[in-house]
């Protein structure tokens, strides 16, 4: 077996606000274990789960954070996670709609695609990436025809 990532935990300062966040801004669902302050997130089709079909993505955890917040400036002190979307600009302030401050504002990175950070209401970071540049050019179709 490969040494794939397959989970990812978001702590919450306040659970069902986060819970409501990323319901919202993503659509992923939350499923509570029993009375632990913690739920499982399913992030949709395509994920890894418990079949014995891999997905392209994982599913994730919320669990109740044991201290305080960090604090907006403040560096990352763990690992972020980077959400691949299709439709980053309108995303992107959704998620400012939504509450979120912005970390790092979207820009194209040539070969990359188009990415930006965000702070979620608990500030917690998180990216988001496309493959579609601001000027509408796909990278990966771009990867496709230099192969």
């Amino acid at each position: 077996m490969a040494n794939l990532v397959v989970h990812f935990e978001i702590h919450a300062s306040e659970p069902q606000r986060l819970i409501d966040f990323y319901t919202e801004l993503f659509g992923w669902t939350f499923t509570r274990y029993g009375e632990m302050s913690y739920w499982s997130i399913d992030t949709g089709e395509g994920a890894i789960n418990m079949t014995t079909e891999l997905g392209r993505g994982i599913n994730g955890g919320l669990t109740q954070r044991m201290g305080p917040k960090p604090e907006v400036g403040a560096p990352v002190n763990g690992v972020n996670i980077v959400i691949g979307v299709a439709d980053i600009d309108s995303l992107f302030a959704k998620g400012l709609a939504l509450g979120a401050i912005e970390a790092l504002p979207l820009d194209d990175m040539e070969g990359i695609g188009r990415v930006g950070y965000l702070l979620d209401p608990d500030n917690n970071v998180f990216g988001l990436i496309s493959p579609v540049l601001s000027d509408g050019t796909n990278v990966m179709e771009r990867m496709g025809e230099s192969a």
